[in-house]
């Protein structure tokens, strides 16, 4: 579904006045279905991999030819920007630990919103609205009240929920587990093996490798610059791989 070859990013430090490398020469590919895990030290650039992925960063160098259902292969590193929009509405989600919203809409409403931007509507949008925050395991009680109230692990299941609403064809998973407590990560991980077992391709940065364990099918360390299968992946995975 996705193939980054030779990708390279680095930003421009005014007060310097000379621009500092972020990444360098990353190339993996992701196949329908599967699970990337992207490891790394603090710093080793895993962000900016997924934002480049996403293009809120532009890079600079390589590509990263997606197999969109609505363009064909597309180097969304040269892609324009009409083409990028339709993609993050309709086939890629972007999902991070933080939930930037308007302050004024409830959880029920946002998901809502993320269906009227793919023109669903009235009963329509609510019905699915309600049936996706209850499969993410979003208490009733939660859906009118507002999410700056939430704990960490709804913020969280809140994100995921706007994200999958769409059924994004790749869904990117940017540190969504960082600082929550262990029962928020659990209802997280649930959340993503849900998406897993319904066949959501997904590319995601976690610093706890324990909560990686079981989910991915290959891992791309950044600092070796190379793939690998984690030996705990399941059988699926092996044969998705080879």
């Amino acid at each position: 579904m996705i193939k980054v070859e030779n990708l390279g990013k680095s930003f421009y430090i005014h007060h310097l006045k000379r621009s500092i490398p972020a990444v360098r020469g990353i190339g993996f590919e992701v196949r329908a279905g599967e699970f990337l895990g992207i490891v790394g030290k603090s710093g080793s650039g895993k962000s900016t991999v997924l934002k480049s992925i996403y293009r809120t960063y532009l890079p600079e160098a390589g590509q990263i030819l997606y197999d969109s259902a609505a363009f064909g292969t597309l180097d969304l590193v040269r892609a324009d920007m009409r083409k990028m929009i339709y993609l993050r509405k309709n086939e890629i989600g972007y999902v991070s630990q933080f939930l930037n919203i308007l302050p004024r809409r409830s959880a029920l409403e946002l998901v809502e919103k993320a269906l009227w931007e793919m023109n669903a509507e009235g009963e329509e949008a609510n019905r699915i609205a309600k049936e996706t925050l209850r499969h993410f395991g979003l208490p009733e009680a939660l859906w009118d009240n507002y999410p700056l109230n939430f704990s960490g692990g709804e913020k969280v299941r809140l994100n995921i929920a706007r994200a999958v609403v769409k059924r994004p064809r790749l869904l990117l998973l940017d540190e969504p587990t960082a600082s929550l407590d262990d029962a928020s990560k659990y209802k997280v991980r649930e959340a993503i093996e849900k998406l897993k077992q319904n066949g959501t391709t997904m590319i995601g940065i976690f610093h706890d490798l324990v909560f990686m364990e079981g989910l991915c099918d290959r891992i791309y360390d950044m600092e070796r610059a190379e793939e690998s299968v984690p030996p705990d992946a399941q059988p699926f995975a092996h044969a998705r791989s080879s």
